[in-house]
C-alpha cells in the first residue's frame, strides 16, 4: 500500500488526488487498464463531492488511501468534517437535465462496494473495486 495522503483543502485540491493516484498506479503497473479508470474516475467523484459538500466553509481536512491487492482496489477517504447526512442506497441516475444528484449514482456504478460510516469523530467513505481478472 502506498503511504496515505493528508489533504487540506485548500491548498491541496483535486490536482493533489489525481497525482497520489498516478502515483499508487506507478506501483502497479499490472492494474488493468479498466480497473484503474472505473476506480480512478469514482474516487475523483467521491473526493470532489467531500471537498465541495463537506467544506462548512472551513476547508476540508483529511486522508486519503489506495490499496492495491490481488483480488480487489480499496480507497478510504477520512475527513474531519461535520457528519455526512447523506443516504447511499442503491440511486437512479437523474435526468439527464438535472443539475445535481449524480455523484453517489455514479460511483455506485463504477466499483463494487461504496460505504460511508462515522467513526471516532471522522466521516469514513470507503470504495472497493474487484479487480476484473478476479470477478472471472
Amino acid at each position: 500500500m502506498t503511504e496515505p495522503l493528508a489533504l487540506r483543502c485548500p491548498p491541496d485540491d483535486l490536482d493533489t488526488v489525481h497525482d497520489y493516484i498516478q502515483r499508487v498506479w506507478a506501483a502497479s503497473p499490472e492494474l488493468d487498464a479498466m480497473d484503474r479508470l472505473k476506480f480512478e474516475t469514482a474516487l475523483i467523484e467521491l473526493a470532489a463531492n467531500v471537498i465541495q459538500h463537506s467544506n462548512g466553509g472551513n476547508g476540508v481536512v483529511g486522508t486519503l488511501s489506495i490499496a492495491v491487492d490481488p483480488d480487489r482496489i480499496r480507497g478510504s477517504l477520512a475527513d474531519v468534517s461535520a457528519p455526512s447526512e447523506v443516504d447511499l442506497a442503491d440511486r437512479d441516475m437523474p435526468g439527464e437535465f438535472a443539475e445535481s444528484g449524480r455523484g453517489i449514482a455514479f460511483i455506485q456504478r463504477l466499483v463494487d462496494a461504496f460505504h460511508y460510516e462515522r467513526r471516532q469523530g471522522e466521516n469514513l467513505w470507503m470504495i472497493e473495486k474487484m479487480r476484473e481478472r478476479e470477478k472471472s
